[in-house]
């Protein structure tokens, strides 16, 4: 409704003396000169004032931050990046090494320690530096966070939920002799939590659910190794001498996994390593929920489970130091995250994500389980980046269990749709005949999802001490992928040529050739809401699901790469 007349001055009045007053209590901040970043932090919420001001951050309080410092030749990097995804080139899939994406790329020596010398100045802690110089991470006072970056840490209340967050009240301007590139943990208005995790109804039994399969598991629920054997259906490929990695913001129970392993009746001979990256904890247990982190670990490995290892990359709220970890550390080439936010700038990753890219690491991200996306979607990301692989659900049926593949439609919380974060559209997304009026996707933004998986709400898992059926999202469905690409990269290695890499490239050139319905199942039947599956492309399914070893044959670089 709008206002008019007197009430509507009355409003003026009312946000002017309020800005006023607030200006009065928040407690002043000695604001100096130095250089903006290249990124933005101050939420559209604080900045317009639509989140009433509660007080002020305890300066005695103790905040983790990951500085993030910019990439350098950017501008050749993208180059660098088209020559090694174009099949044509001489560079195509020679990936490079993290020391090579560092000489060439990274800040120099002179910005980093730099960085690290303001930090220490300011009374803040180096707590992890890394060998790409791209990210420091730091922890310190609230007061002296607040004295280095010429910012005010405050507290606002949420409109539309209980409790509040913090925020910074302008954007930092540490008093650096070079623009940083973003300041990561500097509010908490948007905390990663799991994109897609769906319970079915209690009494519900797997073949109520639209499938007229069942599966191998208790139940005749869905188990891992009933996606190997639809999304694969061979014995050769296990993921031999590949290493998955799984982002995760909270740790896992082991015993969890050794109770899904023992349940189904199989043995898990793969090791589980957890990397804490900034010394949170590794174990949950009592009062944590691993239900993401398990179901995550379990269907990775069941889809690969004859790779080397499977990293658990932990931290309780911080993206930039997991994913840099995973970047530095270059060990595994396919990684997967469940979990969605917020970020209060979508490109604060993409020095990262183009890193990953320029090694060769594919990371696929869950699309959601909210259907299809509008302008108010919220917590998208990552799925929505240019950079990554975003994955929908399918709701699949075998010939019986633990049988092949039989047909797949698509599923109706799948997320998916024209990117509520705005981000532009993607090379690989602009050929002719992608987007289509069919499909409705648009011509300006980058579109979801790429690919899809079985993610309906009849699958089996262990968790938090115990073990049941009946659960789904699109949380299945990214690591499904990511042991898929795992097996893909042992058939690579194993007829000397280099790993993957980011697939997109190769997807939708194949998804736009003729052997195409060989190597992908084109979905056609089914709807997330607003968009509904076609043949292609589309933004419910993406080009559909992983179809054995046709779409593995399909993605190895045999033309234009010669053997390392």
């Amino acid at each position: 409704m709008k206002r008019s007349g007197t009430n509507g001055l009355v409003a003026a009045l009312e946000g002017f003396l309020g800005a006023l007053i607030l200006s009065f209590l928040v407690p002043a901040v000695a604001f100096g000169q130095g250089q903006p970043l290249r990124t933005r932090h101050v939420r559209s919420v604080v900045s317009n004032g639509t989140r009433a001001w509660a007080g002020q951050l305890p300066a005695s309080r103790i905040m983790r931050l990951s500085i993030v410092l910019p990439l350098s030749n950017e501008s050749e990097l993208d180059q660098v990046l088209q020559a090694l995804y174009d099949p044509t080139s001489p560079s195509y899939h020679q990936f490079l090494s993290m020391k090579e994406f560092t000489d060439r790329f990274g800040p120099s020596q002179q910005q980093y320690k730099a960085v690290i010398k303001f930090a220490k100045a300011n009374g803040l802690k180096v707590t992890t530096t890394y060998p790409n110089r791209l990210v420091v991470n730091v922890s310190g006072t609230v007061a002296n966070i607040e004295k280095a970056l010429n910012v005010s840490m405050c507290v606002y209340q949420h409109k539309t939920k209980k409790g509040t967050f913090f925020a910074t009240d302008r954007e930092p301007t540490p008093a650096l002799p070079f623009a940083l590139w973003h300041i990561a943990g500097l509010d908490n208005y948007s905390t990663p939590h799991p994109a897609s995790l769906k319970r079915a109804s209690d009494g519900q039994t797997p073949n109520r659910w639209g499938s007229g399969a069942t599966g191998s598991g208790p139940g005749g629920y869905y188990i891992g190794s009933d996606m190997r054997a639809a999304y694969y259906g061979g014995t050769s490929l296990t993921g031999k001498g590949q290493s998955v990695g799984l982002v995760e913001f909270a740790g896992y129970n082991a015993q969890d996994i050794s109770n899904y392993f023992n349940q189904v009746n199989q043995k898990c001979a793969v090791p589980i390593k957890g990397v804490s990256v900034d010394g949170s904890s590794l174990n949950c247990t009592r009062r944590c929920d691993d239900t993401e982190q398990a179901l995550d670990i379990e269907e990775a490995i069941s889809m690969a489970p004859g790779m080397s290892q499977l990293r658990v990359y932990v931290s309780d709220t911080n993206d930039v130091a997991i994913f840099n970890k995973m970047a530095t550390e270059n060990i595994c080439k396919s990684l997967s995250c469940s979990w969605g936010w917020s970020p209060a700038d979508t490109t604060s990753n993409d020095p990262i994500f183009k890193e990953f890219a320029a090694q060769g690491q594919t990371l696929f991200v869950a699309s959601g389980d909210s259907g299809a996306y509008n302008n108010g979607s919220s917590d998208v990301y990552p799925a929505d980046d240019p950079y990554v692989t975003s994955v929908g659900g399918t709701d699949l049926i075998t010939a019986g269990a633990g049988g092949a593949w039989q047909s797949e439609t698509a599923w109706s919380d799948s997320g998916g749709g024209i990117s509520p974060n705005k981000i532009a559209i993607p090379s690989y997304q602009r050929t002719t005949g992608i987007i289509t009026t069919a499909n409705g996707g648009s011509t300006a933004y980058r579109n979801c999802p790429d690919v899809a998986a079985q993610a309906n709400t009849n699958n089996y898992i262990c968790y938090d001490g115990f073990c049941e059926g009946g659960w789904g999202g699109t949380s299945f469905a990214a690591p499904i992928w990511a042991g898929y690409l795992a097996l893909a990269n042992q058939q690579a290695a194993s007829s000397g040529y280099n790993t993957l890499g980011f697939i997109n490239p190769s997807l939708y050139t194949i998804g736009l050739g003729k052997s195409y319905t060989s190597n992908v199942p084109d979905i056609t039947s089914g709807s997330n809401g607003a968009y509904s599956s076609t043949t292609g492309y589309d933004l419910v399914t993406g080009w559909g699901s992983p179809k054995g070893s046709g779409l593995i044959l399909s993605l190895e670089p045999w033309t234009g790469q010669s053997a390392h």
